[in-house]
C-alpha cells in the first residue's frame, strides 16, 4: 500500500479539529461521546483521514469501554501496530497503514475468535453503511 503522506497544514485542511488532534496528535475523545458507540449498522468503517477500509461492522461488539470495538481489522494490511509507552502503561498504539493516523489502541481482552478489542477513537473514523 502506498503511504500517503501530507504536512500538519495540509491536513488541518482537510480534517475536523478533532479529527486532527484524534488522528495527527494521538489524541483521545472522552468515553461514551463518539458518534459510532452505539451504531449497530452493517458497512465498513474507514478512515477518516484517508478513506482506507479499516474494520467492518461484523467485528463491531459492545466492550462497555465507551469506544467503539472490534475484534479484528478488516484485513492484515489495514493498519498496522507500534508500541506505546505514554501514559506509564505498556500499550499497542493502532495506526492507518495508509495514512499513519492514530486510531486507537488494541488489547487482549476482546472475544473470541481473536482474543482482540480495537478501542478505535469515532473520531478517527468515518462509516459507509451498506
Amino acid at each position: 500500500m502506498t503511504k500517503l503522506i501530507k504536512s500538519d497544514n495540509e491536513w488541518k485542511k482537510i480534517l475536523t479539529p478533532e479529527e486532527f488532534k484524534i488522528l495527527r496528535k494521538k489524541g483521545t475523545e472522552p468515553a461514551f461521546t463518539g458518534k459510532f458507540v452505539y451504531n449497530k449498522d452493517k458497512g465498513v468503517y474507514v478512515c477518516a483521514g484517508c478513506g482506507n477500509e479499516l474494520f467492518s461492522s461484523d467485528t463491531k461488539f459492545d466492550s462497555g469501554s465507551g469506544w467503539p470495538s472490534f475484534w479484528d481489522a478488516l484485513s492484515k494490511d489495514s493498519v498496522e501496530f507500534r508500541p506505546d509507552k505514554s501514559l506509564v502503561m505498556n500499550r499497542i498504539e493502532v495506526i492507518c497503514s495508509r495514512c499513519d493516523g492514530h486510531l486507537g489502541h488494541v488489547f487482549d481482552d476482546g472475544p473470541l475468535p481473536s482474543g482482540k478489542r480495537f478501542c478505535i477513537n469515532s473520531a478517527a473514523l468515518h462509516f459507509k453503511k451498506e
